[in-house]
């Protein structure tokens, strides 16, 4: 009996064979995690360089860490300076920035399917100008560009037969379109002495979640706005190209000086989607006067600090601004303090370890994005 073939389909498990990478490709990889953690600082990354390599077995006689030095000067990922005490010294360039931005997104949101230049879409359908894939029947008034040929045509054929073709308007289907909106977002990141106490780094996760979000915003939707802003004592804005040098300070939690700024900067934008994504570690502990000197008490919850905190919630509640914390603690206490400031908002807040706070950004982002906030 003869025997029909048959299709098959099913898993083939094969060894893993790590990607090929040159000498350079190998060693920049780890030097952009280096240059991370030592905040921009070229001779120390070296020298962790060096010392991983006396473990690790880095590199060969073929290709040393001085010939990775030079093919960083000569490919342009770093440059000569000279340094504030006046002698010479080694800095990155600006495209290193971009390199370390890059493999903080791919670090974070690798799984991330890129697609073209992004806006963001509102729940509704409706009039727009992206297609969801889905059909209705064409209405009066929807434009005619709007109309799916192949559907109605299809129609047409099935309703009046192919001998007597005839197009009416009962054949005529539209394609759902979206809205698209723009979001513009201010992240605030804790910088106060608490983010490196306790023998844990985490100045450096928020720093790279800031990067990546700034690569994908800039990148994946190019029409939407990011700043991002630095509280501690004080707040102040920092630009994308500052994150890898962003280093922690001799600071309080000035909670109240980061909300103040970054309302103020979303209300310069004309978007009507906007938000504040705020990452912390640690209580409000600070507040400036009106005469310039500053209350600070780092001894449990402070009522006057807490209080002020709640009412920068339900000012940005006003002005339609949801605010998302991330709570990189879990002290009882101060998580229901973050409890009370996110009901005054009416927004979100996350208790999370270091571990999936870039994952847990991402998701919030794109699920806002989804959003339209009338305002």
């Amino acid at each position: 009996m003869k025997n029909d073939k048959i299709n098959r389909k099913g898993f083939v498990f094969k060894e893993y064979k790590a990607p090929s990478q040159t000498p350079f490709e190998k060693l920049f990889d780890i030097f952009k995690e280096l240059i991370t953690h030592t905040s921009g600082d070229f001779d120390e990354a070296i020298d962790w360089l060096r010392e991983l390599d006396k473990e690790y077995k880095l590199t060969t006689e073929d290709y040393t860490i001085d010939d990775f030095i030079e093919d960083l000067k000569a490919k342009g990922y770093i440059k000569e300076e000279i340094k504030p005490d006046g002698t010479n010294g080694t800095a990155i360039t600006a495209k290193t920035e971009r390199a370390i931005r890059q493999a903080a997104l791919d670090q974070i949101f690798g799984k991330i399917k890129r697609s073209g230049s992004g806006n963001h879409k509102s729940k509704g359908v409706g009039a727009g100008d992206e297609h969801t894939g889905d059909f209705r029947n064409y209405q009066f008034g929807d434009a005619l560009d709007k109309v799916s040929m192949t559907e109605s045509l299809r129609n047409a054929q099935i309703n009046n037969g192919i001998d007597d073709f005839n197009l009416t308007e009962d054949d005529l289907v539209v394609e759902e379109t979206m809205h698209k909106s723009q979001m513009s977002t201010v992240l605030m990141i804790d910088i106060s002495h608490s983010m490196i106490l306790y023998g844990e780094d985490r100045i450096t996760p928020a720093k790279k979640v800031a990067m990546a979000l700034a690569e994908l915003i800039t990148t994946r939707y190019p029409k939407d706005t990011l700043d991002i802003l630095v509280f501690g004592n004080d707040a102040w804005p920092i630009k994308i190209a500052d994150l890898p040098y962003l280093q922690v300070g001799p600071y309080h939690t000035n909670t109240v000086a980061g909300l103040q700024l970054a309302m103020d900067l979303l209300r310069r934008k004309r978007n009507t989607n906007k938000q504040i994504f705020m990452i912390t570690d640690g209580k409000p502990s600070c507040l400036q006067m009106p005469d310039g000197t500053y209350y600070k008490n780092s001894v449990g919850l402070d009522e006057d600090i807490i209080n002020k905190c709640y009412g920068m919630a339900q000012q940005a509640r006003k002005l339609h601004i949801p605010i998302t914390t991330f709570m990189i603690a879990q002290d009882p206490y101060l998580m229901q303090f973050v409890k009370a400031f996110t009901q005054a908002n009416q927004g979100k807040a996350f208790y999370t370890g270091l571990k999936g706070l870039g994952e847990m950004i991402f998701e919030d982002y794109e699920t806002n994005r989804k959003k339209r906030i009338k305002g």
